[in-house]
């Protein structure tokens, strides 16, 4: 009988992340922090001296988030901020690619999903409207950086991705900055989000 494929990845934590079956007790906060520092937006076809990060893209989305909703809760604030995080071990696909995948692809990224949310008290699914609203701020973040790393032009960025409130964006910019940083900038903002909880 064949040996079956691994399917766990050695997290630097010396966690074991088996992705068939991930269970919260195999999740820390640094890996993902790490992961998603290191996996590039756009499959890194953008401008500037560093890849624009999962890390910084979700740090983005999770202030956008809280500007369309002024009122929500740390939670709902983490789960924007989490709301890539099974990329630090799947990486980023680009929604052609998924497309293509298939639902293999969608599965996997649920079940990473509620393993997540459960490690750091959040619902295992996230609520519909929570995620319609996180959707939104995802879409807004994915505008400004097309438009302003990845070579759209706006018309192209709106018919795509609907084109953003001005006010909203105002003083908001994409940041290029070293893996480190980025990781350092999305564990302190958990660490924010959770005293919070």
């Amino acid at each position: 009988m064949a040996k079956p494929p691994r399917a766990w990845q050695r997290m630097l934590s010396g966690r074991r992340l088996d992705l068939l079956d991930p269970t919260p007790v195999d999740i820390e906060i640094e890996d993902i922090a790490h992961g998603l520092a290191f996996v590039a937006r756009w499959n890194g076809q953008t401008q500037g001296d560093y890849a624009y990060s999962v890390a910084e893209h979700s740090l983005l989305v999770e202030a956008l988030f809280a500007r369309m909703h002024p009122k929500c809760t740390a939670a709902d604030r983490l789960t924007a901020l989490l709301h890539d995080a099974p990329e630090y071990v799947i990486g980023d696909m680009i929604s052609p690619v998924k497309a293509a995948v298939g639902p293999d692809y969608s599965e996997l990224d649920k079940r990473l999903t509620a393993a997540i949310h459960i490690r750091f008290g959040l619902p295992a699914m996230t609520p519909t409207r929570l995620k319609q609203r996180i959707k939104k701020a995802d879409n807004v973040s994915a505008w400004m950086e097309a438009t302003q790393i990845a070579g759209f032009t706006e018309a192209e960025a709106n018919k795509l991705f609907g084109r953003p409130n001005r006010e909203l964006i105002a003083d908001l910019g994409i940041h290029l900055r070293p893996p480190v940083v980025c990781r350092h900038a999305f564990t302190d903002r958990v660490a924010v989000l959770l005293e919070q909880m």
